[in-house]
């Protein structure tokens, strides 16, 4: 399975770049998720409670699944004053 991932605001910052190829078996949003998190370092940034996930550019849970091809984005909650 081949993804894009993307990753917004304070994401592309922490990790210094704001698009990804990544290949490997992802049941699910949160299974790229904890694959990404398990590099260590920055990629500590994506356990946030808060985070916001999309598949495809819709809106998804972390239980959304996968399939090849898909574009997964992540960022944070957005507050408007």
């Amino acid at each position: 399975m081949n993804l894009n991932v993307m990753f917004f605001a304070r994401y592309r910052e922490a990790l210094g770049l704001d698009v990804l190829s990544v290949s490997g078996e992802f049941a699910t949003v949160q299974h790229l998720r904890e694959s990404l998190m398990a590099r260590g370092g920055e990629w500590g940034v994506l356990a946030e409670p808060q985070l916001m996930c999309a598949r495809n550019e819709a809106l998804c849970k972390l239980d959304e699944p996968l399939q090849d091809g898909d574009e997964v984005a992540f960022f944070p909650t957005v507050t408007g004053g």
